[in-house]
């Protein structure tokens, strides 16, 4: 008798099939990653507002930090920065807490993702170290934000854990309302046209 193989790929509305092992960029659509995203919630979904806040709204988030932190940045950074989550379109949004405890293989299927992602879309398959550096400090902003206008943080616990942001959550109020799937797609999907087109 034959073991059977155990699928390491998921379907996506596109007809596509990723492989999530060793992702193909010809499998990566845009299309699939903001449908996924848009469908994904931040903070396993203990967020307030009558919708779930969407990993989709989260890329938005970091990527408008990211701009007016590095006003000067190339469209191709600030796009790297929209896509920073992408791998979650498919594997999900995992709290920094269990990552940590599960190790690294999630972060190796992680990266393997992110790279096609990148690839497919033009971007080096690895971001340099100066900008990964950015976009992570644009991330960890957004979570504070996140953490103490959505997610139930008082003040000093987030700022424990995401220290203490540059940027004030009252100027970013229009990206923190929770929106309904189709509107964080649709809102993903125009800006990853407006930063694509250069």
């Amino acid at each position: 008798m034959v073991a059977e193989q155990a699928r390491a790929w998921q379907r996506m509305l596109s007809g596509r099939r990723l492989d999530l092992i060793d992702p193909s960029p010809l499998d990566v659509e845009i299309a699939d990653i903001a449908h996924g995203l848009a469908r994904v919630a931040r903070w396993n979904g203990q967020t307030r507002g009558p919708e779930i806040f969407s990993v989709a709204q989260h890329s938005l988030l970091v990527e408008a930090i990211f701009a007016a932190a590095s006003p000067d940045a190339p469209r191709s950074q600030r796009l790297a920065a929209l896509l920073h989550d992408a791998p979650e379109y498919v594997i999900g949004d995992m709290i920094s807490p269990f990552k940590a405890a599960i190790g690294g293989d999630y972060k190796l299927v992680e990266q393997r993702l992110l790279g096609a992602i990148l690839l497919r879309f033009g971007l080096p398959a690895r971001m340099a170290p100066d900008l990964a550096k950015a976009i992570k400090a644009a991330d960890r902003e957004a979570a504070y934000i996140e953490a103490t206008s959505l997610a139930g943080f008082a003040v000093a616990e987030a700022r424990k854990f995401f220290g203490a942001p540059k940027v004030a959550a009252g100027a970013l109020a229009a990206y923190l309302q929770p929106l309904r799937p189709d509107e964080a797609q649709k809102r993903f999907l125009g800006r990853f046209a407006e930063l694509d087109a250069a």
